[in-house]
């Protein structure tokens, strides 16, 4: 098995040409994919990608930059949007301060519904975090104090100690193609310190297309040049390795039947 734990099937120059990126997917021993939300109006078109692909599952959220355009989101409206069979996340949201003019407040209580989402329905929380490690990980462990939730950083690019404060609350920690990036030896030397069975891969395509991709539009059939990376990082067996990823994203997603 290989999944992408993270794509954008549904944006902008992947839908028109969803049909041949699946079959390139499935061509490069891609065995499954989460389609991930990033707003309100993407969540029909990626839940009927779902019911129309049996090997794409669906996660729906608002991007912690589409926040201040739905300010009204709140957790009942996730809640209700995933009591689909096909929907296996809510997500992605969280925090991202690399863009100054955003309201860093809104971000946070949208970042705290999309929690209280998750807890409600007991689906994973996809967690993107960009520039804010500290609130992303204060408010995590406050809701956590409250009423235990699951979840995963997603594209994780950030600290030893970011890493370890997750891990210490049993999320998931998912690898994208920066691994591979030239100049994320930083990243690397954090990564190969992870324990194996908290680890997932994925692209975030269409963005971070790894080497020897450079350059292109990402797609989930790179995941498996970012997953034979990581296997010869860690010294393993590429099958092995994959296998492993699998699991510990068939733990995580529960809602996923195969």
């Amino acid at each position: 098995m290989l999944i992408d734990s993270h794509c954008h099937l549904n944006y902008p120059g992947m839908l028109e040409k969803q049909p041949e990126i699946l079959q390139r997917a499935r061509q490069s021993g891609v065995t499954g994919m989460v389609n991930v939300a990033t707003k309100e109006s993407e969540w029909e078109p990626i839940i009927a990608t779902a019911e129309r692909e049996k090997d794409v599952w669906a996660a729906i959220g608002i991007h912690p930059n589409e926040a201040a355009a739905h300010e009204n989101m709140t957790s009942q409206r996730l809640i209700e949007a995933a009591d689909h069979p096909r929907v296996v996340a809510i997500g992605e949201s969280g925090l991202d301060y690399f863009y100054g003019e955003n309201d860093f407040d809104q971000q946070k209580a949208s970042f705290r519904e999309h929690i209280m989402a998750a807890r409600e329905t007991g689906l994973p929380l996809i967690v993107h975090t960009r520039d804010a490690e500290e609130d992303t990980a204060s408010i995590i462990e406050e809701e956590m104090a409250k009423a235990p939730f699951k979840g995963l950083i997603h594209c994780f690019t950030a600290s030893r100690s970011l890493a370890e404060r997750m891990l210490k609350l049993g999320f998931y920690i998912s690898i994208s193609g920066i691994i591979t990036f030239k100049n994320a030896e930083d990243l690397r030397q954090t990564v190969k310190d992870l324990p194996l069975d908290h680890l997932m891969v994925e692209t975030d395509s269409p963005f971070l297309a790894p080497v020897p991709h450079r350059g292109k539009k990402g797609e989930p059939a790179f995941v498996a040049d970012t997953a034979h990376f990581l296997s010869r990082m860690f010294d393993m067996e590429y099958e092995a390795f994959t296998d492993m990823t699998s699991r510990n994203f068939l733990k995580l997603f529960d809602k996923v039947k195969l």
